[in-house]
């Protein structure tokens, strides 16, 4: 595992379409440091598509969450990423219009080289004292019963795929919304803080009192509504909107309380949080300086955050070889009872320019069986 050393980027509140996410600005720090030069030398590839034969539907091993991906067409392609000492073997699927399909490829990394990030696991009614407000407020996946979905998803799916993967890849990681508050910044090791068992135990304390002190009740909805003859409808949503995660219905104050990562992942003292509004440089330069060339994205939520914030794959894919992990991540889901499409159509958009896996495809080669 690698040791800690330097610096990450942003987001807020996870709402309920990208139209209404209140994303915000990245903030890059002056004491970056510079990025290690490359002296790669360039490989041809041979980009030769073979047309697979009736290939099995992709993302189906988790049906209740994910909708599987059927495409007419698949075809498979050479390897494409191939380190030399490979010991991580991920294959990986993109689609191409012009190539009138989805194309397959394998990946042969090196573990060590290799950083799992999980984004905004955010610790939200989940035992640890941050709560939806009532009986109006909005957070996360915007109600109780999706955040408890979105919980099963990350304690049955996501928090199993990290724990079999912790022993081997460079770095665990996950990023949350803020910055490096006084208590998380001593509860856990980031980019700059490596805290002792000590201070964590302290800073604990000092999150659960923090976060129950706070008053979760807040005002109800509207009665009534004020309409004009002209602008009835507008007028309608503005004083009745979809999403209002501001004072009215969260009580002010809320957004200032310290995220904590969810209790639903079993968090290890060598983990490293990111915490958004120190910006994309110092992730970027942290990683670069331990030698982190390979990034498996994981978290939430696929249309927002998982794209936008500091450690998503908009900004990594930029330095980093990426790969979604399609079933390790959900979208936002308004007006459904499950995210299984939404998060198929936002992980098959991404899939435009980016490589997406899945977690049965993720395996380990060790040389001592474990």
């Amino acid at each position: 595992m690698h040791k800690l050393s330097l610096n990450p980027t942003l987001a807020t509140l996870r709402g309920v379409t990208v139209a209404t996410l209140l994303l915000l600005v990245l903030v890059p720090l002056s004491d970056a440091v510079e990025p290690p030069a490359s002296n790669d030398e360039p490989r041809t590839y041979n980009n030769t598509l073979t047309l697979l034969d009736n290939p099995q539907p992709l993302l189906a091993d988790h049906p209740e969450f994910v909708e599987p991906i059927r495409e007419v067409r698949r075809f498979e392609a050479p390897v494409l990423v191939n380190d030399d000492e490979a010991d991580l073997s991920v294959r990986a699927w993109r689609f191409s219009y012009n190539a009138r399909g989805i194309i397959e490829m394998p990946n042969r990394l090196k573990a060590a080289d290799t950083a799992v990030i999980m984004v905004h696991p955010w610790g939200i009614d989940d035992g640890q004292g941050w709560k939806t407000p009532e009986p109006a407020g909005v957070c996360d996946f915007c109600t109780l019963e999706k955040n408890h979905l979105a919980a099963k998803h990350t304690k049955t799916v996501v928090n199993r795929f990290l724990k079999s993967l912790r022993d081997d890849v460079g770095f665990v990681m996950f990023s949350l919304r803020g910055s490096r508050d006084p208590i998380r910044a001593k509860l856990y090791r980031s980019l700059f803080d490596t805290p002792n068992a000590p201070t964590r135990k302290q800073a604990a304390k000092d999150l659960h009192d923090k976060l129950n002190s706070f008053n979760y009740r807040s005002g109800p909805l509207p009665k009534t509504l004020k309409l004009s003859k002209q602008s009835t409808v507008k007028d309608y949503f503005r004083q009745f909107p979809g999403l209002d995660a501001g004072p009215k219905y969260n009580n002010a104050g809320f957004w200032d309380l310290p995220t904590p990562v969810t209790s639903d992942i079993d968090l290890s003292a060598e983990d490293v949080v990111i915490f958004d509004n120190d910006g994309y440089a110092p992730l970027r330069d942290f990683l670069k300086k331990h030698g982190i060339r390979h990034v498996i994205l994981t978290g939430y939520a696929t249309d927002m955050c998982f794209c936008k914030t500091t450690a998503g794959y908009e900004n990594l894919s930029q330095d980093f070889n990426v790969f979604l992990v399609g079933d390790a991540t959900l979208a936002t889901f308004p007006a459904n009872s499950t995210p299984r499409f939404a998060t198929n159509a936002h992980i098959s958009f991404a899939a435009l320019n980016q490589l997406v896996t899945q977690i049965s495809w993720i395996k380990l080669d060790r040389k001592d069986p474990r």
